[in-house]
């Protein structure tokens, strides 16, 4: 089964982060978001790898569409040369509707924020709410901690494991794509165990 990848959402780090190969490879996502015809969608801000991804998706030609609580734009975080800008009521709103306009989800670097975001959508897949590709984007080994932590609590019984397994990685963004592209779904047999 081949996913139709229209539209990407992407969380990651309102900081640059202390690697310069994050930045890197944010620009060579977005760069290569906007070469496939991808649309991004993300947080709406300016600051950090998410105004990296930003930038790198609208210089080379791509659409790049923002969600961003409205408090962040009184408090001007917000980018303010995007395709589009949707400026909701709650951080709650906002994953819904980042969730609501992709047909997958990559988590780049990033701290509490990012990982939360994307925590829950693997959750929501957990309970069949959506069926989409599910990434991580490692740049120099970033997730190799988290990516532990799941096959741990695999290990441990709270995750099935043919359920953690559906969370695609890879430290490069062409074939991170590849992977997402081709992603069968997550299983739901085992759902009900899971917590």
């Amino acid at each position: 089964m081949v996913q139709a990848l229209k539209s990407v959402t992407v969380f990651c780090g309102s900081a640059l982060g202390n690697n310069s190969l994050y930045r890197d490879k944010a620009a060579e996502l977005g760069q290569l978001l906007a070469k496939e015809g991808v649309r991004l969608v993300y947080g709406g801000s300016f600051s950090g790898l998410m105004g990296v991804i930003a930038d790198s998706v609208l210089q080379n030609g791509g659409e790049a569409v923002g969600v961003i609580p409205r408090h962040m734009v009184e408090r001007n975080v917000h980018h303010k040369g995007l395709t589009e800008l949707h400026v909701v009521d709650s951080m709650h709103t906002r994953k819904a509707l980042m969730a609501d306009l992709a047909d997958g989800f990559i988590a780049m670097p990033g701290g509490f924020g990012t990982l939360d975001e994307f925590c829950e959508i693997v959750t929501w897949a957990q309970l069949g709410l959506h069926k989409k590709p599910m990434a991580l984007l490692n740049p120099g080994s970033f997730w190799d901690g988290f990516i532990r932590f799941y096959e741990h609590a695999t290990e441990e019984g709270y995750i099935a494991a043919n359920q953690s397994c559906a969370i695609l990685h890879d430290e490069s963004p062409a074939p991170l794509l590849e992977k997402m592209k081709s992603w069968q779904g997550m299983p739901q047999k085992e759902a009900a165990k899971l917590g």
